[in-house]
């Protein structure tokens, strides 16, 4: 039986759905009914990582450092996950989550620009660390081209690589391919990370195990950006079903995910029209709420929003072209 180790992000990829709101009693709570559940990896932070605290992406409302002691102490068995994007993470913030006890770092970098994560693992290679490298809004590269930068990111160091699918656009058939070809072209384990604006992640998390990665990552009732993320309780029974082994107890497991629902989330994401819209548009899901407060301020359809934003090739980190985009919008209405 082929062992799949699962990665949950619930307590970094789930504050986008809070703007970044999670307190200390949450972060405690949630992090030691992972634990309990025997979960392997349990991520915090910021949704955009370490260093992403600012006016562009949210103000969180607990610090990195703040954060990373809490889970670190309520984890007893897992192991404590962190993420970063360069450009808002640096070394410093490596450093510091290393000195907390992160034993699991991601390095997040656009799909096709993978010399971006170059320094980062170059360093967490020299300190010895787990660093890992996710192709985020992969739909946007071919599976070739995603196998080539994968590999590109385990000679600068990564011990694990894989893709994110950050604006839940991919089918089955699609992670197949981009798993398999990544599956082929390197020899550590690979990543999948699926988002539900079209409700295939758990259906798509399949497909990557089929295809040959060992880390899938889930949130408790998929809390996180837009539609949501994989939802892990519903995940684990269908890859053990499927014939994958994940060593997570299911009872402590939904135990998790009902403290989260009640204590985490006003409500667990639903794949409503705007997450819809940004799975067929290919936009990550972290701008809906920017997007939905922005269009409404403008009187201008949120729906076509994304779908420019789409046709420009929007990426995480780009949220001012959201104003660009309603901006030029407004000024064809008043031209006529």
């Amino acid at each position: 039986m082929t062992e799949i180790v699962i990665h949950d992000p619930t307590l970094r990829d789930g504050q986008h759905a809070v703007r970044h709101q999670l307190g200390v009693t949450a972060l405690r709570g949630y992090a030691e009914a992972a634990d309990a559940a025997g979960i392997p990896v349990v991520e915090v932070g910021h949704g955009n990582g370490l260093g992403a605290s600012s006016l562009q992406v949210g103000r969180a409302a607990v610090s990195d450092d703040l954060m990373l002691s809490t889970v670190r102490e309520a984890l007893r068995h897992s192991r404590m996950g962190v993420f970063l994007l360069p450009g808002w993470g640096t070394s410093a913030d490596l450093r510091k989550a290393v000195a907390h006890g992160a034993d699991v770092i991601r390095v997040g970098v656009h799909c096709t620009e993978p010399s971006l994560a170059e320094r980062h693992l170059g360093f967490l290679a020299e300190e010895g660390a787990d660093g890992h490298c996710v192709l985020m809004m992969s739909h946007m590269a071919t599976p070739t081209q995603l196998a080539e930068h994968a590999a590109t990111a385990v000679g600068y160091g990564a011990r694990a690589v894989g893709i994110m699918d950050s604006a839940g656009h991919f089918l089955p058939r699609d992670v197949t391919a981009r798993i398999g070809a990544i599956h082929a072209a390197v020899d550590v384990p690979v990543i999948f990370h699926g988002h539900n604006n079209l409700g295939m992640a758990v259906a798509n998390s399949v497909a990557a195990a089929e295809a040959g990665a060992t880390v899938i990552d889930g949130c408790a009732r998929g809390f996180g950006a837009g539609a949501g993320n994989t939802q892990l309780e519903v995940l684990v029974p269908v890859l053990e079903r499927t014939g994958f082994g994940t060593g997570i107890d299911l009872y402590a497991l939904l135990d998790a995910a009902e403290f989260a629902e009640r204590e985490l989330m006003p409500a667990p994401p639903t794949t409503g029209t705007v997450s819809i819209v940004s799975g067929l548009a290919g936009v990550f899901s972290g701008f809906k709420h920017q997007v939905l407060d922005a269009a409404t301020r403008a009187d201008v359809d949120p729906r076509d929003v994304f779908f420019e934003l789409g046709r420009r090739q929007a990426i995480a980190g780009q949220e001012d072209l959201i104003v660009d985009v309603i901006a030029d919008m407004t000024a064809e209405r008043a031209t006529g």
